[in-house]
């Protein structure tokens, strides 16, 4: 239940250290229950071949647990195939989108194209403007 409400939360997640453990939490997972049907599957399968007298034991329950576990491993190997590929996309993603700002050349220190000019001389008018009136005598507001 927890990995299901992380996943209805997770594109609210901005922070990527914070997706990536959850997705790598959902991979770990699902691959330990994946491979703890496994194990579960060849022990049971294993213990019902060996079982000679089978007077005493409900045969169809016994065949169903077995069965049970089998497609537990095919259930969880899927969820794990589809974390692993979310895992993958988001390595692929960070890669593909991430550029860093490289230097025009090798110079140390690096140099970088200069900010567009936006006036004449390069420089943009003062927030000052020499239209002002010059400070003089104090004017109190007028209320």
């Amino acid at each position: 239940m927890v990995f299901f409400a992380l996943d209805a939360y997770q594109p609210q997640i901005s922070n990527a250290k914070e997706r990536k453990y959850i997705v790598t939490g959902d991979l770990a997972f699902s691959g330990a229950w994946t491979f703890l049907w496994f194990v579960c599957f060849c022990l049971l399968a294993h213990q019902w071949a060996l079982t000679d007298d089978r007077s005493g034991v409900a045969a169809d329950a016994a065949q169903a647990v077995v069965a049970f576990s089998f497609f537990s491993i095919a259930s969880w190997a899927s969820l794990t195939f589809f974390a692993y590929r979310r895992f993958s996309q988001g390595v692929d993603a960070f890669e593909q989108e991430y550029r860093d700002p490289a230097p025009l050349d090798n110079a140390y220190p690096p140099t970088y194209p200069p900010y567009p000019n936006s006036g004449p001389e390069g420089y943009q008018q003062s927030p000052f403007s020499s239209t002002q009136e010059q400070p003089g005598e104090y004017q109190p507001p007028a209320y």
